[in-house]
């Protein structure tokens, strides 16, 4: 993605954070004739270890598990809480409207997962994210529709080898942040995270980087 340095983040910590607070991610790589294909997934961050591993699952029927068979390196984007910046934050006029927002892409390799108890492992973990009072459920299926269901899926997991992170907040702007953050702070949930990413940042007010 274009990343100018003002909005290039280094921190993986950020990125982590993002990724775990945004996990439903755009999966892209190319189909058979060579056009980017998109699959639009939950995903589980495993990061207590290096390489970063992603994994997920998608429906069976979905082709894009045979575009990641033939084709392993893909892309994988999360877009986090994003809001219009109206111009009025400067001091003077000479200014333009824009939009904040926050996002990490990460390239990765994929590996196909088949054996039904990794599945079921993996199913597990994506639980644990999302409704982790399910898991008792999911346990309690008939063993045989919890079969048929974990062949209805393809499994993956998604060896990291890159990771960019792009936090843009209007850095280089340090004279409109304090008006920023004001009407960030009293505008929708979107808007209301993005001012939380400014004070985690230290944009904060007059003089800030």
């Amino acid at each position: 993605m274009y990343l100018p340095p003002q909005f290039n983040d280094k921190d993986l910590v950020h990125a982590r954070t993002l990724v775990r607070e945004h996990p439903f991610a755009s999966v892209i790589s190319n189909d058979d004739e060579g056009f980017p294909f998109v699959s639009h997934l939950p995903l589980h961050l495993v990061a207590d270890e290096e390489p970063w591993r992603l994994l997920g699952h998608c429906a069976r029927a979905n082709p894009h598990w045979r575009y990641l068979q033939a084709r392993p390196r893909a892309l994988v984007s999360f877009l986090g809480p994003h809001a219009y910046l109206s111009p009025k934050v400067y001091p003077d006029l000479a200014r333009v409207p824009t939009w904040n927002y926050l996002a990490v892409h990460c390239t990765v390799e994929a590996t196909l997962i088949e054996a039904p108890d990794a599945k079921d492992r993996l199913l597990k973990q994506l639980i644990g994210d999302h409704e982790p009072p399910y898991a008792e459920q999911w346990r309690g299926l008939d063993p045989t529709l919890a079969q048929k269901m974990l062949a209805g899926i393809v499994a993956f997991e998604l060896c990291v080898t890159g990771v960019q992170c792009k936090l843009k907040l209007n850095q280089h702007r340090p004279e409109s942040h304090a008006a920023m953050l004001a009407m960030y702070e009293s505008g929708n949930a979107d808007e209301r995270a993005l001012a939380g990413w400014m004070h985690r940042l230290g944009m904060t007010g007059s003089g800030a980087a």
